[in-house]
């Protein structure tokens, strides 16, 4: 049974994953779109390389590139749902902290609005 992964929208409709997503070269974004549906079809069996927890709830997918490594930051929900939360180019060698504290912002958001946010399904 695969697992519904939903796009974190604000609360003025914005979606920070798709945003990223569409800043990024075809290639890439075609390796994204790959990674997300094995996430989807694995759910949370799906482990390293490909994710990582971060701090709490909080996980990584890891996408190794040219361009270097593309991280999108995501937490799972009840319901067999995933969130992406927040995207970015990895050019450290640890997950910079403001990148992490930025997704958990958006999480909070997330959970404190009820869930009751309109978001795109992928």
């Amino acid at each position: 049974m695969s697992w519904d992964v939903e796009f974190y929208t604000d609360n003025i409709g914005r979606e920070p994953v798709t945003e990223f997503l569409d800043s990024l070269p075809s290639g890439q974004r075609a390796k994204v779109a790959k990674l997300i549906d094995i996430l989807s079809e694995q759910g949370v069996l799906l482990k390293e390389p490909y994710t990582k927890q971060i701090r709490g709830k909080l996980r990584e997918l890891r996408i190794k590139d040219h361009l270097g490594n593309i991280r999108i930051l995501y937490f799972t929900f009840t319901g067999r749902r995933f969130i992406l939360l927040h995207g970015f180019l990895k050019k450290t060698a640890k997950t910079p902290e403001r990148e992490i504290e930025l997704a958990e912002k958006r999480m909070k958001d997330y959970i404190e609005r009820g869930c009751s946010i309109t978001a795109n399904r992928f």
